[in-house]
């Protein structure tokens, strides 16, 4: 579920940007335009911003920081309430009128944190846990996922048009929070299965 929504970004919220996005930025009374493919920078640009912070956070936390199955279930959350965002400028002004790109930018700030919390976790769990013999096939299915979830993707954008835009952010955003949910009741199970490998 998270990389369906991570991965929409080159999709839903591409077309967001092109079709109801003011492209420009009012800097003291002047215009700053940017074409629409300027928001597919700002994946790696919230990376590069967040690695050092989480880098420190952790190293900070110690053993006092959530386990790999709780940040997971953290990064789930951070992925649907990022889609809830979405809803907001349908909401408020509209489909048909062009909003602050803001609005694009908050959602990638609050989707990458998803990812600080899943993509260097999972490598690294499932480098941990997988036994030594098979660690490569292990990371491939790891990958796997990220190109499973492009698959059922590719079914689901099917569903976004400017009609539809609030129930889809809505709906899409809604079901991954369940899932957040439902991940952390799974939590202390996940952890006893992992046998102490945070």
């Amino acid at each position: 579920l998270f990389w369906s929504i991570e991965e929409q970004g080159s999709v839903v919220l591409a077309l967001f940007a092109d079709d109801q996005t003011r492209l420009y930025f009012n800097v003291f009374g002047n215009q700053i335009h940017f074409p629409s493919s300027f928001f597919q920078s700002i994946n790696p640009l919230f990376i590069m911003i967040y690695v050092p912070i989480f880098a420190w956070l952790w190293g900070e936390m110690g053993k006092k920081q959530p386990s790999s199955s709780k940040k997971f279930a953290y990064g789930l959350l951070a992925a649907g309430l990022s889609f809830l965002w979405m809803m907001l400028p349908g909401m408020l002004f509209g489909t048909d009128v062009k909003v602050s790109p803001f609005w694009l930018i908050m959602s990638w700030a609050i989707v990458i944190v998803g990812e600080m919390l899943i993509s260097p976790i999972g490598l690294s769990v499932t480098t941990k846990l997988a036994p030594k013999s098979f660690q490569a096939q292990m990371m491939s299915i790891w990958f796997l996922s990220n190109a499973a979830a492009q698959a059922i993707n590719a079914q689901i954008v099917k569903f976004y048009t400017s009609e539809t835009e609030v129930a889809y952010y809505g709906i899409v955003g809604g079901i991954t929070i369940v899932f957040s949910i439902i991940l952390f009741f799974y939590v202390p199970r996940i952890e006893k299965l992992m046998s102490g490998i945070k």
